[in-house]
């Protein structure tokens, strides 16, 4: 189930539509249901309150409107650690040679 600070994908008549994340989930009156706060990641930044079925929250479509939506929650993939090697078949045993850092600090000052 998402939760309070996790990303969502809002899905509207079948499309991806916009990021959100959950600042806020409490409880309804009513059984199973939820007021949900969402921040859309947008410019400006918008807050907006639905109230959700924990079955909506956790992805099944459900209507507004007459319109389709649906929340998918983002899942961060797994990066390899920089000093980890990747395990990739065409990976050789040479070493490349690490990238150079460049300081935009300090390109500022120039």
């Amino acid at each position: 189930m998402a939760t309070i600070n996790d990303l969502v994908l809002i899905h509207f008549e079948d499309k991806p539509l916009i990021f959100a994340r959950i600042e806020d989930i409490a409880a309804d009156n009513k059984a199973s249901w939820y007021h949900v706060k969402l921040l859309l990641l947008q410019v400006p930044l918008q807050t907006v309150s639905w109230i959700l079925k924990d079955t909506y929250i956790n992805g099944a479509e459900f209507t507004m409107g007459g319109r389709k939506v649906r929340l998918e929650k983002v899942e961060c993939s797994k990066t390899p650690q920089p000093d980890t090697p990747c395990n990739d078949a065409a990976e050789t045993s040479e070493k490349k040679p690490r990238a150079k850092i460049i300081s935009l600090a300090n390109l500022k000052k120039q």
